[in-house]
């Protein structure tokens, strides 16, 4: 595995690779690092398909907003390296901040409409700076595939709307949700969570699974759903929900009832817990729109 720290020396390497043969695939695995098998799981599609796997490893300044978690994100450069390495990574792109913005950039990537829901809401921002950072990288990079967890299954309808407007020739792979044992989904802000707080944070999934057993038996308000995830929610008293909501997927819409519905349907959540923001949703496929 090479480390590469410049966005020169990595179209050096692009260079090469297209020199040696010019049709070999390249899949990409954007993160911000602090790896976990989530990103690993990216990692194993991307070789399943393409000849070479880059991982970019950057904490992008831009899609956080004020009074967030930045500068206390967890990063650990050297184990994120061993276990790139050990999973099957060609190239690791590790620019700095510098590298990556060598001055504040007058030119953002903004998306509509999709950006001002859910975690939009109430991150102003948030997704101008996760399109601006993919369209660099995608721009550096030059994949061919790139792989995203549907954990922010948000993030990944933002993301292919702007390759599908902006004519951006690459492939978006969605990969599943990756989960720890008791159904908790893995993020790198698990670790900020206390004991007591992880145990509460695991309502996330068993509300997402309650919400799922409803459509499945017939439910089709989606207010009486949001209702039941609700109050599970609040019975735990260090859960402060942001939001739950159901929208079709990937388009997003509001849904008020799921009667007659056909194709997906995404139930998404995000709460607080102590200073932890944590996110979590399913996806369901509305068959036969009954």
């Amino acid at each position: 595995m090479k480390v590469i720290p410049s966005i020169a020396q990595w179209r050096a390497e692009y260079s090469q690779l297209k020199k040696e043969d010019f049709q070999c695939k390249i899949g990409f695995v954007p993160t911000m690092g602090y790896l976990h098998d989530g990103h690993l799981s990216l990692v194993k599609e991307a070789r399943k398909e393409c000849d070479v796997v880059v991982m970019s490893i950057f904490v992008n300044p831009l899609q956080f907003g004020e009074n967030e978690d930045f500068d206390r994100y967890p990063r650990d450069l050297e184990r994120d390296k061993a276990l790139a390495r050990e999973h099957g990574v060609d190239y690791l792109f590790v620019p700095d901040v510098n590298e990556m913005y060598p001055q504040h950039p007058l030119t953002s990537v903004s998306v509509s409409t999709i950006t001002e829901v859910m975690c939009g809401a109430s991150r102003p921002g948030h997704f101008t700076g996760v399109a601006t950072v993919v369209t660099k990288l995608f721009n550096i990079i030059q994949p061919d595939y790139a792989y995203f967890g549907l954990k922010d299954a948000q993030q990944v309808a933002v993301i292919q709307q702007m390759v599908k407007d902006l004519n951006i020739p690459v492939t978006i792979k969605p990969c599943p949700i990756v989960r720890e044992k008791d159904g908790l989904a893995m993020s790198s802000r698990n670790v900020y969570l206390s004991e007591e707080e992880r145990k509460q944070a695991l309502y996330l999934y068993k509300s997402l699974r309650e919400a799922k057993a409803l459509v499945e038996g017939g439910e089709r308000n989606t207010d009486r759903i949001k209702t039941r995830m609700e109050n599970m929610l609040r019975s735990q008293p260090l859960i402060e929900i942001d939001y739950i909501d159901i929208r079709s997927f990937p388009e997003l819409k509001s849904l008020e009832s799921l009667h007659g519905l056909k194709g997906q349907v995404i139930v998404a959540v995000a709460v607080k817990i102590g200073r932890t923001r944590l996110i979590d949703n399913v996806i369901i496929d509305m068959e036969g729109g009954n």
